[in-house]
């Protein structure tokens, strides 16, 4: 990939991915290195990535420590080297909603708290923490749905390793 060349289809590709995901309340930077890793065929250590975006390797840090956080990038030590290189998980997008899901029990677990705290969902302010608790509730339950769902259509497309599924 030629670093900074704007004209270059894998350049054009990552910055248009990292501005999409960005208008979504995405970090830019940290949108920019997932899609630069997703991008290249070996995993890259962060002056690498640094290189291919034109940002020195600091920039870098920040938004990989973002995205293995979230299980969106994977940190492997360089053999004999103090260095990391990261890559993709086999899964992402299932990782970082399995993720968020467990964000999911912490609304709901702290909701229920506030259902308590407010006497029950049978007054005006304690109903509303209720709803939203158990709008959360819902939403849980659909992404475990969503998930197996995906695991299976992941493995009729191929895109599964033998024994995952």
């Amino acid at each position: 990939m030629a670093t900074g060349d704007s004209h270059d289809p894998v350049h054009l590709f990552i910055e248009r991915m990292a501005l999409t995901f960005a208008e979504v309340g995405f970090p830019r930077m940290a949108a920019r290195v997932l899609f630069t890793v997703m991008s290249a065929d070996d995993p890259l250590t962060a002056a690498e990535i640094g290189d291919r975006l034109g940002v020195s390797a600091a920039a870098v840090s920040g938004a990989v420590r973002y995205l293995t956080q979230f299980g969106m990038l994977i940190r492997e030590p360089v053999p004999r080297s103090r260095r990391d290189r990261y890559r993709m998980p086999d899964n992402p997008w299932y990782e970082a909603t399995i993720t968020k899901t467990m964000l999911y029990k912490t609304f709901i677990d702290a909701a229920e708290g506030g259902v308590v705290a407010l006497d029950g969902p049978e007054t005006p302010a304690g109903g509303r923490v209720a709803e939203m608790r158990d709008f959360f509730i819902f939403v849980q339950e659909e992404l475990d749905s969503l998930g197996e769902r995906w695991r299976a259509r992941r493995a009729a497309t191929g895109h599964a390793r033998p024994g995952e599924v």
